[in-house]
């Protein structure tokens, strides 16, 4: 067997042993900081909107888009073909309002309209179109029940089907029953008629379209026409019936109240006269217009008046008791007043030129300044006059008010006694003025219909008949279509955000950044390697895809750190299954081939896969060594890479945690670090299992993989929370099983690295 290293000391002699220790301290320190990890991330997301993101993910569904689309369609088309095609045929009626108003709501009948700009009477005639009984006249003039259409004979019962039998006592009850059964038959065809009826009105016009649909394309038009026609009819009738019965009942009701309101006036005549109650202007206000009343309403109208004229006087008044009364318009517009002012300007400009010449004592100056003092007497007694003015007028307004308020008193007293005896009299005359307005209006309605009486009007007519229709109403197959593709094409883009929303999976390169908070550090496409000849093939291809990606992978490792490429690299996942291994040899592979020395260990104690890869032997590896006396020389194995060692599982442990958090597995790697350029363990998963973030404690950088379309995004949080939660170096992560064409990675397409040729297919 071919060693690393013949002279590869025991960890115990090693001058590393201190290093050894430093490691397991860190390790410890480690573990004892690490805590429950939870699964979900904390982390936001993006909420920008990619439009990119959205296409590619349309993309990756195109066959759930594609396969809910067709089915779509096909349904949708398979459905319009097999449906029975209905013909409509349409009539369009115009209603007007009604010319004759027998009477209105405030008689005795309230058929009359109340206003055509409701649209309370279209609603009505649509009501009436759609009526029962409207449904039966136009059957009854079809004779429709005869019509093939209508009369198809009844499918056959289960129990007539099965027990023939019974058919003839069948018949006998049926035609026992026979006028049921016609009965039966005609609101069957009315139900019909109803059902296939359909009327709308046309927007802001006096205009209603009136459908109907068939199988039948004759029939349509045959029962479009016969409904309008049974229509105008019905209400032809009905007007020419209603005038009719109006005039013989308002001709009576017409005596009966000529008859009431005679006696009601004698009534009201006799009572005045009685009580000598006089009505000024005959009488007319419902509420009585007395003498004594007008009186009273001039008293009450005179002293609001004569309030507010006391309320002006006293404002005044109060308002000249002030310094202010000079401001007031009476006193500024005086014309004494301000005569006076302007000769008291006049000496007071005298009195000042003269100060220019003599002293104030000086006897000329002494008379202008007496004849400024006397104004100013003067200018206060006009005040003062102007002020008496407003008192005066404020005594004589109180003076007026006091005196309406007692002649209201007096006047009110009066009228009570009036009113008093008014009472029957207000009573006698309403009803006087309601017979007699009952009168007038049934007379004039009577005059109204005796005109219109032998005129056969009609609001309603047929603007357009109905013609047989030249296609089928429904199904529309070009409606249809549009349809179903509209559906189909967005609800199959629904569907595949639906199944990408519920795909909680790493599918991109960018998701391990943005979601995952991972620097990418490399994007491995898919192909199938399951040997360790084709794996050892397809890393040394220079022209393969797959060796190009790991030798990015390679170079991403040499420039993630300030010292280059970590010495001892752990490589790991979520979980199993996810190409940890593949990548830890091909990695190993390409390193290897920069003329490096290197160590590949399978750190996976519980699902070893390393040696059968290789094709080594896997009786002594490194189980030997850390739960025996094995010493490293003894497990490390080359391979075939030149420059590629290895150190295979050996027979797996009951208790692999337990081994690879010793202290023997510290000084392993410690005298692998020194003894080899780089050191790459395959590590085990790290989810559910506590030997990764062992190892990854105790190793210089991790690096995990994950699985493109297969990694759900929280198991990835929680391994990442776990790794880091051991103080775990963690570089980045690697996205491995790309389908490159798929997800829009053309780099590995071909076309940078065809030399010459095609390129040659990969499995």
């Amino acid at each position: 067997m071919a060693t690393a290293d013949e002279s590869l000391p025991p960890d115990a002699a090693d001058p590393a042993a201190r290093r050894s220790r430093a490691l397991v301290e860190r390790r410890e320190t480690a573990l004892s900081n690490q805590v429950m990890q939870d699964w979900m991330s904390d982390e936001e997301e993006d909420d920008s909107i990619n439009l990119r993101a959205y296409w590619a993910v349309v993309m990756r569904r195109k066959w759930t888009v594609l396969t809910f689309f067709a089915i779509v369609v096909v349904a949708v088309m398979t459905a319009t073909y097999l449906t029975t095609p209905i013909y409509r045929a349409s009539t369009l009626l115009q209603i007007d309002s009604e010319d004759l108003k027998i009477v209105q709501y405030e008689q005795v009948t309230s058929n009359a309209q109340t206003g055509w700009d409701s649209t309370e009477y279209l609603r009505t005639q649509q009501e009436v179109l759609k009526s029962r009984a409207t449904a039966e006249r136009v059957v009854n003039e079809l004779n429709l029940t005869e019509h093939p259409a209508f009369n198809q004979p009844p499918k056959p019962s289960l129990l007539e089907a099965w027990l023939p039998w019974l058919k003839q006592d069948v018949k006998q009850a049926q035609a026992a029953s026979s006028n049921e059964d016609i009965s039966r038959k005609t609101r069957a065809v009315v139900g019909a008629v109803q059902g296939g009826l359909s009327v709308e009105p046309v927007g802001n016009s006096r205009l209603l379209r009136l459908h109907f649909d068939s199988p039948d394309a004759k029939l349509a038009a045959e029962v479009a026409n016969s409904m309008a026609r049974v229509f105008i009819n019905l209400n032809l009738a009905r007007r020419l019936d209603a005038t009719s019965y109006a005039k013989t009942f308002l001709q009576d009701r017409l005596q009966q109240v000529q008859a009431k309101l005679e006696e009601s006036e004698k009534a009201l005549v006799a009572f005045a006269r009685q009580e000598e109650l006089v009505k000024a202007g005959g009488g007319d206000d419902e509420e009585g217009g007395s003498i004594d009343t007008q009186v009273l309403q001039g008293f009450t109208t005179a002293l609001t008046q004569a309030q507010q004229e006391r309320i002006r006087a006293e404002t005044l008044y109060n308002s000249v008791q002030g310094t202010a009364i000079q401001a007031l318009p009476e006193v500024m517009d005086n014309k004494t007043i301000q005569g006076l002012k302007e000769r008291k300007s006049k000496l007071e400009t005298d009195y000042q030129e003269g100060l220019k010449v003599f002293k104030p004592a000086y006897p000329k100056m002494e008379q202008i300044a007496g004849q400024i003092a006397e104004i100013d007497a003067m200018i206060a007694r006009e005040i003062e006059t102007v002020r008496a003015s407003f008192k005066a007028r404020f005594e004589a307004a109180k003076a007026q008010e006091a005196a309406l308020t007692a002649k209201l008193a007096e006047s009110r007293e009066d009228i009570l006694g009036v009113q008093d005896r008014s009472i029957q009299y207000n009573i006698l005359k309403r009803e006087v003025d309601t017979n007699r307005q009952l009168f007038e209006g049934l007379l004039q309605r009577l005059k109204e219909v005796g005109v219109a009486g032998g005129v056969g009007t009609n609001n309603i007519s047929v603007v357009d008949k109905a013609e047989v229709p030249g296609g089928p109403h429904s199904p529309n197959p070009r409606r249809n279509l549009m349809i179903a593709i509209f559906l189909g094409l967005f609800g199959g883009i629904g569907l595949a955000f639906l199944f990408e929303h519920l795909d909680d999976t790493v599918k991109l390169a960018e998701e391990l950044e943005q979601q995952l908070g991972l620097p990418v550090l490399g994007v491995i496409p898919h192909t199938r390697v399951s040997s360790g000849d084709r794996l050892y093939k397809e890393n040394f291809d220079t022209r393969s895809h797959f060796a190009e990606a790991y030798r990015s992978l390679r170079t991403a490792l040499q420039f993630s750190t300030a010292e280059g490429m970590p010495r001892v690299l752990m490589v790991t996942s979520t979980s199993m299954g996810e190409g940890k291994s593949t990548t830890a040899l091909s990695l190993a592979m390409q390193i290897a081939q920069l003329g490096k020395k290197v160590l590949l260990i399978d750190g996976d104690l519980r699902k070893a896969s390393l040696h059968s890869t290789l094709g080594l032997p896997n009786s002594l590896g490194l189980t030997n060594y850390l739960a025996g006396d094995a010493k490293p020389v003894e497990i490390t194995q080359a391979t075939e890479v030149p420059g590629l060692f290895a150190i295979t599982s050996g027979p797996l442990p009951p208790n692999p945690a337990e081994l690879v958090s010793s202290t023997k597995m510290v000084s392993l790697l410690s005298l692998a670090g020194e003894k080899f350029d780089h050191v790459v363990i395959d590590g085990p998963p790290v989810l559910g299992l506590a030997d990764a973030p062992l190892l990854g404690s105790i190793a210089e950088a991790t690096v995990l993989v994950v699985e493109a379309g297969n990694t759900r995004r929280d198991f990835a949080r929680g391994a990442i929370k776990r790794l880091r939660g051991t103080r775990t170096h963690l570089l980045g992560g690697v996205l491995t099983k790309m389908q490159a064409r798929s997800h829009s990675y053309d780099y590995y397409s071909g076309h940078y690295y065809q030399y010459g040729g095609s390129v040659e297919a990969k499995a």
